[in-house]
């Protein structure tokens, strides 16, 4: 530990007492419970990249505060962060091992993020979601029903649900409208998968504060049978902690209730080597594989489906690493952007889409590039209509998210 190494997690300024502080958090849970450090404890946590050693770092504080602060302080520090499990670290190694072994031993996959994100209680986050839909910005607690059909493909966002309620609320409202699906093909933006699989699939039932919500594991398990490109459960851990997937089964319990329907909960990995190279995903013979599999088997099925995306569009500001901060003229940018960008999804043109994107190599930095561009390819054709749009600005880190909900007929 004479060379500390801080794990890949955010880190972004917080106000208290007048006073501004950096927070540390662990998107994946593994490291349960946030950190707020001063400013002098995060200049030296961002010295601890391995390679830098406590008396070095000791001399980097003394040059850029002009105090001398003690090794002791320092270990005090280093000990602290890997207690609470944000350091890479023989220590950090065996909690990630255990945390594994118990989340594989599970038969469902737990709600990470209630009580964080949302109420846990269930009549408390039913008065919660309901008022999403309230007017001005939602659509309405009752939304007129569309029978005959029931809606081919949802994109909706996965975004803190308290920041894109209305979002929410209008993709939902639509699926409430029209006959509700038997088969829900969740597509999730998968934030932290690294490796060389980009499609994670889970057997596990997601659990909601509503009830569970059922995965059908004999559909996972043929789609796991015909899909070449990989193994499909290799990264499923990555399910623990993900909230793209996690916020839909809320809404979706919500919704529809937890009976009648099941899920298929897939994960899916950047395709920003492809973005780079600005070649198009198809030619990628996981994803071509992948595509094929589930197609044939939405195509062989019975069942009503529906193929729902968990998707953000623009991250833009100083927090997503832009050397700009992300005021109103920014905003109407990448909302005129944006726009232009969902007319490709509104024509069913995965091909456009994924042009559109890698033209400028994702400046705005897309998340749900992946997932949105899968839908599109087994929607292929299919009309959307842009339901809600709307931006999340966050002045405090002078950066801003963006976010959209569209049906698909």
């Amino acid at each position: 530990m004479d060379k500390p190494i801080i794990r890949g997690v955010e880190a972004f300024p917080v106000e208290q007492n007048g006073q501004t502080y950096i927070c540390l958090r662990d998107p994946t849970g593994l490291a349960p419970e946030p950190i707020i450090l001063g400013m002098g404890a995060y200049f030296m946590v961002t010295l601890f990249d391995g390679k830098t050693d406590q008396r070095e770092v000791q001399a980097a504080f003394m040059k850029r505060f002009g105090e001398l602060i003690e090794l002791d302080k320092i270990s005090e520090l280093v000990r602290a962060l890997d207690g609470a499990h944000f350091l890479d670290s023989p220590g950090f190694r065996e909690h990630e091992r255990r945390i594994r072994e118990e989340f594989r031993a599970q038969g469902d996959r737990p709600a990470a993020l209630a009580g964080a994100c949302y109420a846990p209680e269930p009549a408390q986050l039913r008065n919660e979601l309901a008022a999403f839909f309230d007017p001005p910005e939602g659509p309405g607690r009752k939304p007129a029903r569309k029978p005959g059909a029931s809606l081919r493909g949802l994109i909706a966002p996965h975004i803190d649900p308290r920041r894109g309620a209305a979002a929410y609320a209008h993709a939902y409202a639509e699926l409430m409208a029209h006959d509700p699906p038997e088969l829900v093909i969740i597509l999730g933006t998968s934030h932290y998968g690294a490796g060389p699989e980009l499609f994670s699939a889970t057997r596990k039932n997601y659990l909601t504060p509503l009830g569970a919500v059922e995965t059908d594991r004999n559909f996972v398990d043929r789609l796991a049978g015909r899909y070449s490109g990989g193994d499909l459960f290799a990264d499923e851990f990555l399910h623990r902690g993900e909230h793209s997937i996690e916020f839909q089964t809320l809404f979706l319990a919500y919704a529809m209730g937890v009976r009648g329907y099941q899920v298929a909960p897939i994960l899916v990995s950047s395709f920003h080597e492809m973005i780079a190279a600005r070649r198009s995903p198809a030619d990628d013979p996981r994803i071509a594989s992948f595509l094929d599999a589930l197609g044939g088997l939405i195509a062989a099925e019975k069942r009503s489906v529906l193929v729902l995306a968990g998707v953000d569009f623009a991250h833009v500001g100083r927090k997503f690493g832009d050397a700009f901060a992300a005021d109103a003229t920014v905003a109407e940018r990448v909302q005129r952007e944006d726009l232009e960008l969902i007319e490709t999804i509104k024509r069913g043109d995965p091909a456009g889409f994924f042009a559109s994107i890698a033209a400028d190599r994702d400046a705005r930095k897309i998340c749900g590039v992946a997932p949105m561009y899968t839908l599109l390819e087994l929607l292929r054709g299919r009309p959307g209509r842009l339901l809600k749009y709307g931006i999340a600005m966050e002045p405090q880190t002078e950066s801003c998210v963006s976010f959209a909900s569209l049906a698909i007929d």
